[in-house]
């Protein structure tokens, strides 16, 4: 079966961690899902589409940085309340946008990750595990390495919900209370997690690229199966169970740090296999199964580092013939959108080109004004155990004009094929330290750059980045 993906892009929020982005549940079947987005700026958004265009449903106002979104509620009733997590703040708000919560658990790390069952709040920070029931302290665990992810396996009986801890030293930590009950061994570790089943299915991906199923039983763990990561594609940031195709089976929808979207289903025999992917310029945080754009349609809705939220249809090889006889009727809507787009754009460009005046105005004066502009930086820096090497990416939220390296000790610099940026290398000045020192010009519009790295075994030292973006005035981090 031939199927191509249609994707569509919704709106721009600020920059945002893995996991900010859900859908509300289906309110009336006229419109579409509502999407609510979390961001660095600590803003919640809420919108929804009508008649193709993204409407704001809510927006709060700015605060400290959000690392999760989860929706919750009352047992038995529609699960639309959201959660999010804020330093050592939880905060709640209803459909509508009423914050109904603001709890200070005066942790003193950051909470990271976030599960919500009802009344039972389950808090991590980079090692502490805290269940919270009513606002109150209920139980708490300390892991011998960092959490990466936490879910839950829901019960009708509270006493009886399991929580589940994906853990850096690649292990799923099962908890009871405050013990751990039993761990799941893993071949990588594991990055996110989700419940394919309420019965105990869970569906986990690693930072190594890999995923698989594994069911949590009562005493012990049963591997269901596991997909290595064979094309050495990124690791997984976000997944999700979803039924995309419409066929009755529920899809596992994969995001991937170095922006690649895969959809997986079954075969005959039930082996999973890949059905299509998209690639996207920048690390995927979050995708989720829906229905934004139409009442009727299924698709998934997908975020990214820089804050774009897009969303991804799927379209079948019958459905490509009968668009080609729709292009005719669509030609006159899609004119007028695009009159109005360059309109918008025209007068984009006035107002950009009148600030840039009044700056060049008010930097050239006595009285110099002047602001550094700060930015986000999402790097990362992972060993390769195949060839020996550092995996290096660095990823800004606007166009990176250039990265300088430096190091103390010599280092090799190797080919990496989705690197398309012009190097040049300056002298090796030993006295001072500068053994390597590298400059990586961009083209235009590169958000992410990956470098591959190789150094000499039993020599250590200190590597910098220094990264200018395409900005005014110029700075550099």
């Amino acid at each position: 079966m031939e199927i191509e993906l249609h994707r569509t892009e919704y709106i721009q929020v600020g920059v945002t961690s893995p996991k900010t982005m859900k859908i509300l549940p289906m309110a009336k079947e006229k419109h579409g899902q509502k999407v609510v987005v979390a961001d660095h700026e600590g803003a919640v958004t809420c919108f929804q589409l009508k008649r193709g265009d993204a409407s704001i449903v809510f927006k709060t106002l700015p605060g400290p940085k959000i690392t999760r979104l989860e929706l919750g509620g009352p047992l038995g009733s529609v699960q639309d309340r959201i959660f999010v997590s804020c330093g050592p703040e939880i905060r709640g708000y209803n459909k509508k946008g009423k914050q109904f919560l603001n709890f200070d658990t005066n942790l003193t790390e950051s909470i990271q990750t976030m599960a919500v069952y009802g009344s039972d709040l389950f808090l991590c920070g980079n090692y502490i595990y805290n269940h919270y029931r009513d606002c109150k302290d209920f139980n708490y665990y300390l892991s011998t390495d960092r959490i990466n992810d936490t879910i839950c396996i829901p019960s009708d009986n509270m006493d009886n919900v399991i929580p589940i801890l994906a853990c850096q030293d690649r292990v799923l930590r099962v908890i009871k209370d405050s013990d751990l009950r039993y761990q799941v061994d893993l071949s990588g570790s594991p990055s996110c997690a989700c419940l394919m089943d309420p019965k105990g299915e869970v569906l986990y991906g690693t930072s190594d690229g890999l995923f698989g199923v594994v069911h949590i039983g009562e005493m012990e763990p049963l591997h269901r199966w596991e997909l290595p990561n064979d094309d050495n594609v990124g690791g997984i940031l976000c997944l999700e169970s979803y039924d995309l195709l419409e066929d009755g089976k529920n899809e596992i929808l994969i995001g991937r740090d170095d922006g690649l979207l895969q959809i997986y289903g079954y075969d005959e025999i039930g082996d999973p296999e890949i059905k299509c992917k998209s690639v996207f310029p920048e690390s995927i945080t979050s995708v989720v199964g829906g229905r934004v754009a139409n009442a009727n349609t299924n698709e998934a809705v997908v975020s990214t580092y820089a804050g774009w939220v897009s969303g991804i249809s799927v379209i079948h090889a019958q459905q490509m013939a009968n668009a080609e006889n729709m292009k005719s009727i669509m030609s006159e809507e899609n004119q007028m959108k695009i009159e109005m787009l360059r309109s918008e754009i025209e007068e984009l460009q006035v107002r950009i080109s009148r600030e840039r005046e009044n700056y060049q105005y008010m930097a050239s004066s006595d009285n110099r004004v002047s602001a550094v502009p700060q930015f986000s930086i999402n790097d990362k820096f992972v060993l390769n155990g195949d060839d020996a090497s550092y995996h290096i990416t660095l990823e800004v939220q606007m166009p990176i004009d250039n990265v300088l390296l430096q190091c103390n000790v010599p280092i090799d610099l190797l080919d990496l094929d989705k690197n398309s940026a012009v190097v040049s290398f300056s002298d090796v000045d030993i006295e001072n330290n500068n053994y390597l020192l590298a400059t990586y010009r961009c083209q235009a519009n590169t958000t992410r750059l990956e470098l591959k790295i190789r150094s000499i075994e039993g020599q250590y030292g200190t590597l910098q980045a220094y990264v200018t973006p395409r900005c005014q005035p110029k700075s550099c981090q």
